[in-house]
């Protein structure tokens, strides 16, 4: 916040003579290696804000319907989906499935509206669906831009890193999925490598492996060993990303992945991933139709394979460059199709995934910074309960960045205290400090105040709110470069959590046999 005249000029006449130099330690001290108490996940208490009306929707909606009984939409490569999609009523023409009106509904009023999301750690799990809101890390990045400024291929030592700080992070619910792609390790190997270590170097939910069906069903084997047969078969330990192949296509992977999850009650993020004008048509409401229809297809079906399975109506939409076609973030239309696309999934009664931290940016500039407070504000605001990217998200995702996780992470903590809303109990009424102080004087020394001060506002560990004197006495330091150091601390000073040692030893055992079942593969 900006502070008065007066203030700063006290201030700055204190530090030019050397005074104050401990604020950079108190600061630390805040934010550093202990990194504070974990935050529950969000339960929002501020109105969702929407674009559309009941006739916006019904039109929406409408169309979608149109998609899915005219166009339709195909499920490639995989006989035994066009074989249940034909069981159930569906007209199948080939690898093309033309859909009845309300049958895709019809299906899905067996998807629950909420559910929990078990952590390893009872204490960490979350609620998915209704006024709840869990932030995770950025996902499926191939470069990491390192903590010594160089782009580089990620390694398996950069995902633990980011599984490390997600878990110190007060403000990210979950340590994530594909956190970024260790290139280290064999393509048909490193799923192993990446649930192990979200199981050993976090206690908080994570997502599974998708980019094959058997690499799926490692996931689910590797849940089990943590939480037991009968828990995975009954709850949901595990969220999975499920894209489309926009426009209007499921190919054999994502069904193969699907399929294994659904029968296991996993959860399944069913999202259109849409780049609109190239994926999707240009429009806002013609983006929404098709997302719509994608995601009635693609959740309806796991229910086909098991009633009653968890999924999430999700989308990941950005639009594009007319000139050079490259993605673009931060923007107002895509904006507008996750709000609609919230009130989709709130009227379909499905939870809802989309937003982040996103920006096309390639270092943690102003740019970045922008781009991601436009994304992340409005992925609040849409009412939004699983986000993706909400931090480290860098150059259209294609970089994980350890700095930029540092400051995404502190304004999901500031996202936090947003979705809180307005206190009006007693306290937050204050109206014994305003008696107390009365008309001219001022509330710094008040009863109320010295009782809230801690509390009463969001207080960044990155920020420098200092003067312009103070911020050159501690080195000129760009919010990077706090970052930077605040990420070394956290690694420096991390402790892994408690893992039952007979569990560990199961993990391993399970994942040195199905790394010898077969040679290393790099594609």
């Amino acid at each position: 916040m900006d502070e008065t005249t007066q203030q700063t000029g006290a201030a700055a006449g204190r530090r030019s003579r050397g005074e104050g130099r401990g604020a950079a330690a108190r600061r630390a001290s805040r934010g550093g290696a202990g990194a504070g108490p974990q935050m529950p996940y969000i339960t929002r208490k501020i109105a969702v804000y929407e674009v559309l009306d009941e006739e916006g929707l019904s039109i929406i909606e409408r169309n979608a319907d149109t998609v899915l009984e005219e166009i339709g939409i195909e499920f490639r490569d995989d006989a035994e989906a066009l074989d249940m999609w034909r069981k159930a009523g569906a007209d199948v023409k080939g690898e093309r499935v033309h859909f009845p009106k309300g049958l895709c509904r019809e299906l899905l009023k067996t998807a629950p509206s909420e559910f929990t999301w078990h952590a390893r750690n009872p204490e960490r799990s979350v609620q998915i669906g209704g006024n709840a809101t869990v932030f995770a890390p950025v996902y499926g990045s191939p470069f990491v831009r390192d903590l010594d400024g160089n782009r580089r291929y990620a390694t398996l030592e950069d995902f633990r890193n980011f599984v490390k700080l997600a878990y110190m992070a007060p403000s990210i619910h979950s340590s994530g999925g594909t956190v970024c792609e260790p290139v280290d390790i064999p393509v048909n190997k490193r799923h192993l490598d990446m649930v192990y270590s979200h199981i050993k170097y976090s206690d908080k939910p994570f997502m599974g492996s998708v980019t094959a069906p058997e690499r799926a069903e490692d996931s689910v084997a590797m849940a089990k060993l943590v939480f037991g047969d009968e828990f995975v078969e009954n709850n949901c330990v595990m969220l999975n990303l499920i894209n489309a192949n926009s426009p209007m296509v499921f190919d054999e992977t994502m069904l193969g992945a699907a399929k294994v999850y659904a029968r296991h009650n996993q959860a399944c993020v069913l999202s259109p991933f849409i780049l609109s004008g190239a994926m999707s048509p240009v429009t806002v409401a013609g983006t929404l139709t098709q997302i719509l229809a994608e995601v009635l297809a693609g959740a309806s079906f796991t229910q086909l394979v098991r009633p009653g399975a968890t999924v999430l109506f999700g989308t990941f939409a950005a639009s594009i460059s007319m000139q050079s076609g490259a993605p673009t973030f931060g923007t107002p239309e895509p904006a507008l199709v996750s709000y609609g696309a919230a009130q989709l999934a709130r009227r379909l009664g499905l939870p809802f995934r989309t937003g982040g931290s996103l920006c096309a940016s390639k270092v943690p500039d102003a740019q970045a910074a922008h781009e991601s407070a436009n994304t992340l504000n409005m992925t609040l605001l849409a009412g939004t309960n699983f986000v993706l990217h909400a931090a480290g998200w860098l150059e259209g995702g294609l970089a994980a960045c350890y700095e930029k996780f540092m400051i995404d992470q502190d304004q999901c903590g500031m996202m936090q205290k947003m979705a809180a809303g307005v206190d009006l109990s007693e306290s937050g009424q204050a109206m014994d400090a305003i008696r107390e102080v009365g008309p001219g004087a001022h509330y710094l020394g008040c009863a109320h105040t010295q009782a809230n001060f801690q509390t009463a506002f969001y207080r960044s560990a990155l920020a420098d709110n200092n003067s312009f004197e103070q911020w050159e006495i501690e080195g000129k330091k760009r919010i990077e470069d706090r970052a930077n150091a605040l990420c070394r601390s956290w690694l420096d000073s991390y402790e892994a959590p408690a893992l039952d040692e007979t569990i560990d030893e199961a993990l391993l055992a399970y994942i040195a046999k199905r790394k010898d079942e077969m040679p290393d593969a790099f594609s």
